[in-house]
């Protein structure tokens, strides 16, 4: 017998299911597994034991894997994984599999959840786990709009085509820092525009259309209205999209947890200023039963009962009163200074790419995009 290989999209389903008790065995080094690995509400058991661990010490290596009815293994590319499966079959484990593709499938898979179904239209948060964070389907006829889309155009292609709609639009809430967005791909491919804030797309080597504070961007025919509302302060041309002004898109301004960082751009000072502003005289105006659709989560204890991550603002302000209730210009700089930490050096490359000022393989693509986000303001201290 041979282990068994599974998708992305079975991990997925066995560490958002409960009681789907298994042992994953990340076999990459040690050093790649602390940066980034698999998580999941009901992930109960994961162990880090190097592949070559086992080609050097096979005995001692398979001794140290605990007794479980079912293994999963996750290795980098796949074939790893596959090779240590072989040695814990012919050592008598049983249910072994080992992930296709390796940890750059579960960093690009995506999971999609129906946030709500109204008369004229159906939204969508396509969650990515192995990125903490989502982006948004919006459908209404037989058109789709995305935002913030990530490079996985083939999942948001395959997911139109299923629902028998179009992509016209592509929404971007601000110029990606952590993963290489799909809207210049999507664009290319279907004849979408792409809209966003000219603060932070000024200078982008493809056209885009300039999105105005206050604007509403309708569908064709019947559909929600889309409403961008400008939020400088994670960058300076953040936007937020109000959609049938109950549904809240709002990037890296607004998370259930925390809020965007404002110090990525290397101006941590002048971008806190915007951002304070932004909570104190826009955030703050808005309608508490708003529900909030973010950008990124920071764990799975902030996913409601559906497994969707949303919130009701008036919940968030509570729930981060310390954050909100920060009352001086000068507290919140201090805050954000004592929250800073360094942002990875490849977030640099990644914004020249999104705005298609840095052309780079797929190859390398697949390296840059992978690891979880390090966009919240307040996700650890500084050290």
């Amino acid at each position: 017998m041979e282990p068994i290989k599974y998708s992305a999209e079975d991990l997925f389903e066995w560490v958002t299911k409960e009681g789907e008790d298994f042992l994953l065995l990340d076999v990459r080094v040690n050093e790649e597994f602390d940066r980034f690995k698999v998580e999941g509400p009901f992930l109960s058991e994961v162990v880090n034991i190097p592949y070559v661990e086992f080609v050097e010490h096979e005995e001692e290596s398979v001794a140290k894997v605990p007794g479980a009815e079912k293994i999963r293994i996750v290795c980098a590319k796949e074939g790893s994984a596959k090779y240590v499966g072989d040695i814990l079959m012919n050592h008598g484990f049983k249910n072994v599999g080992y992930l296709e593709g390796g940890i750059k499938n579960w960093g690009n898979m995506l999971a999609p959840k129906q946030v709500a179904s109204e008369e004229t239209y159906t939204l969508f948060q396509f969650i990515r786990p192995g990125k903490a964070s989502c982006s948004y389907g919006l459908i209404a006829g037989d058109e789709m709009v995305l935002f913030d889309p990530t490079r996985n155009v083939s999942f948001y292609r395959s997911f139109a085509e299923k629902h028998g709609v179009t992509i016209t639009k592509t929404f971007e809430t601000h110029l990606q820092a952590d993963y290489i967005s799909g809207s210049k791909q999507i664009a290319s491919e279907s004849g979408a525009q792409i809209f966003g804030h000219e603060n932070d797309f000024k200078g982008a080597a493809f056209q885009y259309q300039n999105i105005a504070d206050g604007a509403v961007y309708p569908f064709s025919q019947n559909g929600p209205d889309i409403r961008a509302l400008h939020m400088p302060g994670h960058t300076p041309g953040s936007t937020a999209y109000l959609i049938d002004n109950r549904y809240l898109i709002t990037g890296d301004t607004v998370f259930i947890v925390s809020i965007g960082r404002p110090d990525l751009g290397g101006k941590a000072k002048e971008w806190s200023i915007l951002l304070y502003e932004t909570l104190k005289s826009k955030i703050a105006n808005l309608d508490d039963d708003l529900v909030i659709l973010p950008g990124h989560f920071m764990d799975w204890g902030e996913a409601n009962p559906s497994q969707i991550f949303s919130d009701k603002l008036g919940n968030i302000k509570a729930r981060n009163a310390d954050i909100y209730g920060i009352s001086s210009e000068d507290a919140f700089i201090g805050f954000i200074e004592g929250n800073m930490r360094p942002q990875p050096e490849v977030y640099a490359e990644i914004r020249k790419v999104n705005a298609g000022l840095l052309e780079v393989g797929a190859e390398k693509q697949e390296i840059m995009d992978l690891g979880k986000n390090e966009c919240a303001a307040s996700a650890q201290k500084a050290t």
